[in-house]
């Protein structure tokens, strides 16, 4: 090997752990998803129910508001959309409280819950960025039995939204 490749390579290597350490880093599109009672990524996270890569960032379920689907539309976490996957099932009665964690906090437009593709509940977040934990108490009214839950994440300053799916039998 001549003096110059040589001489080439030390360089490359001498240089490359600087670069690491001070290039920018992309930070990761994750933020916040429902914990209790366990939504579906939640399960996944647990190893509760065995999930593709949504086990790895369960905080990541982001997509255009106005979804319905437990996957907020990304390709990669559609396992989330499963009904059949055998998603374990919490009992809860007319009132439950829920709670995100978020990893992320975002300024938020409002918070919303749907049961049977029906906003049952709606919380303003006024545009303010929430704290690390998040709860909200919904009152189910009417609606009873087996109910796939979907929690909406509305951020007040992007086009996105995070989305959890819990389910869960009102009632029972």
């Amino acid at each position: 090997m001549n003096k110059k490749r040589r001489l080439a390579l030390a360089i490359g290597a001498g240089i490359a752990p600087l670069l690491v350490v001070t290039l920018p880093v992309t930070p990761a599109s994750a933020h916040g998803y429902v914990s209790a009672p366990p939504s579906r990524q939640a399960q996944c996270a647990a190893g509760t129910i065995d999930c593709g890569p949504i086990k790895w960032e369960p905080q990541s379920v982001e997509g255009p508001k106005g979804l319905t689907s437990c996957s907020g539309g990304n390709s990669r976490f559609a396992e989330l959309d499963d009904d059949s996957k055998g998603w374990k099932v919490t009992p809860i009665g007319h009132t439950q409280t829920f709670t995100w964690r978020l990893t992320a906090r975002h300024a938020t437009s409002t918070w919303q819950y749907f049961a049977g593709g029906r906003k049952v509940a709606e919380f303003s977040g006024g545009g303010a960025q929430p704290p690390e934990t998040v709860t909200h108490t919904v009152n189910f009214g009417s609606v009873t039995g087996k109910q796939k839950i979907l929690a909406v994440w509305n951020i007040a300053d992007t086009a996105n939204a995070f989305y959890a799916c819990i389910d869960v039998t009102i009632g029972g």
